[in-house]
């Protein structure tokens, strides 16, 4: 079974992904921890690879292979990342988290330790850069939610529940 799990950023996916991989018992593979790893090998925060990955493409395209690869040698696991719902052909179950924005500048401001002015900012520049990056190299529209099977608002429900409505649209 595989299960993709794409949402932008602090919606809840990877918190998500995590406890539903507990759960199952299933791998997780995770495109954002990747992004992240690579961010802090550059010595560069997340926004500031952002502007780096749109000018240089490849980078976009090795995360992306690198998921895609592992994805498909598993056979049981959980793909968590903005473009997974679109890259993993063969998943069975395409779930899709979003939340209020100010809900979601909150909770990376918290998980970051920064400033929510801050955050609101980087986090607005992250995704019109990531918008315009899926468009131009994927020809993806990133705000195009049908090829979902299950969204979910997550403003206002824990992950954990959110993991209990998966689990049940997986029965």
């Amino acid at each position: 079974m595989k299960i993709t799990i794409s949402g932008p950023p602090g919606s809840g996916k990877t918190t998500v992904a995590k406890i539903l991989s507990e759960k199952l018992r299933i791998k997780l593979i995770s495109a954002g921890n990747i992004f992240r790893q690579l961010a802090l090998e550059k010595g560069m925060s997340v926004e500031e690879f952002s502007k780096f990955v749109e000018k240089n493409p490849e980078i976009d395209v090795i995360i992306d292979k690198m998921q895609k690869e592992i994805a498909e040698k598993e056979k049981d696991v959980i793909i968590e990342g903005r473009l997974s719902g679109w890259m993993i052909k063969d998943a069975n179950l395409r779930v899709y988290l979003f939340a209020d924005s100010e809900v979601r500048y909150s909770r990376i401001a918290k998980r970051e330790s920064k400033e929510l002015s801050v955050v609101r900012q980087e986090t607005k520049l992250r995704e019109e850069i990531e918008k315009r990056r899926y468009q131009n190299f994927y020809n993806i529209n990133i705000e195009d939610w049908s090829i979902y099977d299950l969204i979910i608002n997550s403003t206002r429900i824990s992950a954990d529940k959110i993991v209990d409505i998966i689990i049940k649209a997986l029965k």
